[in-house]
C-alpha cells in the first residue's frame, strides 16, 4: 500500500508520534497501537465533511505535538508507554465506496496481523464495516464482539437505493458472519430512526440496544456492566465503535447527523476509559467528525480526547497487569507524591511586602 500520509492538507501525524509505513513492518514492529486515517464521507445521507475527520482529530490540541501525553488521572503516557506509530490515511476516494472500503479493510488487517491494535479515525461510519472485519478476518469472525456508541443503530438494509452508507455497516456487519448479532451493544441510541421493521431486525439478530431513556432511567454504569458480561460472553476481544454523535450536540455539533439529547463529554470519556481498563479491546474507530459543521473545533477537541482517553487506559491496563497493581479512581490527584520535610526550614517570598 502507498503511503500518502494526510490525505488532505500538510502531513503530520497524531499529536507528533512516530510515522510508519505499513509497506514496512519494521516501523511498527513494536508497536502496540497503529493509527489509521480514514478520509471517507461517500457513506454520508445527509452532511458530508467527515473526510476532513482524520485530519482535525489528529491536530485538535493546544500542548505541543511532541508525541508525549501523561494522563494527570491514570498516571501513564499512552503514546510513549504504548508505542503508538500512526500510518497515515488510507487512500480513500469517497466517490467509489466499493474500492474505497477494501483498501482500509486490507490495512486494518495488516496492522492486526502484525499483533498492534488497529485505531482508525474516520470518516464516517461506513468505515466501521471494513475497520471492524478487519480485525475478525485475523482473529475470527464471531470471535470478537461490537460495543457501539452511537444516536443511530446503522443497521439500515438498502437506503437511497444502495446498500452501502454510513447507516448500514451494522447489518453488513452481522450479515457477512464477521460478528454476532448477539454480542452486538449499542449504547446512545435516540431519535426518530431506523423504523420498526429496523428495529424487528434487531431484535432478531438478538441485539441489544441501550436507548438514552433506559440509560437515564437505570445508569449509564448501570447498562455498561451489563453489556460487558454480554460482550465476554463466548467471545475474545472486544471491538469499540465510537460515533462522536452519540454526544449531545452541545457538546459535538461537528458531525453529519446531528441528535439532541445525547450523552455529555464527561459521560463518553468515562465510558471509553473504562471499556479500555477493563475489556481487551483489539480494536478501535472513532468517526463522523465533519469540521465544516463544528463550532471552535470543540467537536475536534473531543474526539481528540476520545482517542487519547482509550490509549490512556490501555497503558494503564498493561501497567497494572505488569506491576499487579490496580488504578484506584479516587486516588488524590498529587497522592504519592513527595512533599516538603516539616522539619526543614520553609522559604516564602512576600511579594509586594517592604
Amino acid at each position: 500500500m502507498t503511503r500518502y500520509g494526510q490525505q488532505f492538507g500538510p502531513d503530520f501525524t497524531f499529536l507528533g508520534v512516530p510515522m510508519c509505513d505499513l509497506d514496512d513492518p519494521l516501523t511498527y514492529a513494536d508497536a502496540q497501537v497503529v493509527i489509521l486515517g480514514a478520509p471517507f464521507d461517500g457513506g454520508t445521507s445527509a452532511r458530508s465533511g467527515a473526510r476532513f475527520g482524520p485530519m482535525a482529530i489528529r491536530m485538535r490540541d493546544y500542548l505541543p505535538h511532541d508525541g508525549e501525553r501523561p494522563s494527570l488521572a491514570l498516571r501513564t503516557d499512552g503514546l510513549k508507554d504504548l508505542g503508538v506509530v500512526d500510518a497515515g490515511d488510507v487512500e480513500m476516494y469517497s466517490g467509489d465506496i466499493e474500492v474505497a472500503l477494501p483498501a482500509l479493510e486490507a490495512a486494518v488487517e495488516k496492522v492486526t496481523r502484525s499483533g498492534a491494535i488497529p485505531l482508525i479515525l474516520g470518516g464516517d461510519h461506513s468505515v466501521t464495516f471494513p475497520d471492524a472485519k478487519g480485525v475478525a478476518n485475523v482473529l475470527g469472525h464471531g470471535r470478537i464482539s461490537m460495543i457501539h456508541f452511537d444516536a443511530h443503530a446503522d443497521t439500515g438494509d438498502i437506503e437511497f437505493g444502495s446498500l452501502w452508507g454510513h447507516g448500514q455497516p451494522m447489518r453488513r456487519l452481522i450479515e457477512s458472519g464477521a460478528l454476532r448479532g448477539d454480542r452486538f451493544l449499542q449504547v446512545g441510541l435516540r431519535g426518530y430512526w431506523p423504523p420498526p421493521e429496523t428495529l424487528d431486525w434487531m431484535a432478531g439478530q438478538k441485539m441489544r440496544s441501550y436507548e438514552m431513556t433506559e440509560i437515564v432511567h437505570r445508569g449509564l454504569g448501570e447498562c455498561l456492566t451489563e453489556a460487558f458480561g454480554i460482550a465476554m460472553d463466548d467471545c475474545d476481544g472486544v471491538f469499540l465503535s465510537v460515533d462522536i454523535d452519540v454526544c449531545d450536540p452541545g457538546h459535538a455539533p461537528g458531525t453529519g447527523t446531528p441528535e439532541p439529547g445525547g450523552l455529555s463529554a464527561r459521560e463518553l470519556l468515562d465510558a471509553v476509559r473504562r471499556i479500555c481498563l477493563e475489556l481487551p479491546v483489539v480494536g478501535m474507530d472513532v468517526v463522523e467528525v465533519a469540521p465544516p459543521y463544528d463550532h471552535a473545533e470543540i467537536t475536534a477537541a473531543l474526539a481528540n480526547r476520545v482517542v487519547l482517553e482509550a490509549l490512556s487506559a490501555l497503558a494503564r491496563k498493561k501497567q497494572d497487569e505488569r506491576d499487579g497493581t490496580r488504578w484506584d479512581p479516587s486516588q488524590p490527584l498529587l497522592d504519592g507524591r513527595p512533599r516538603p520535610d516539616p522539619d526543614l526550614p520553609h522559604h516564602s517570598s512576600h511579594l509586594g511586602h517592604h
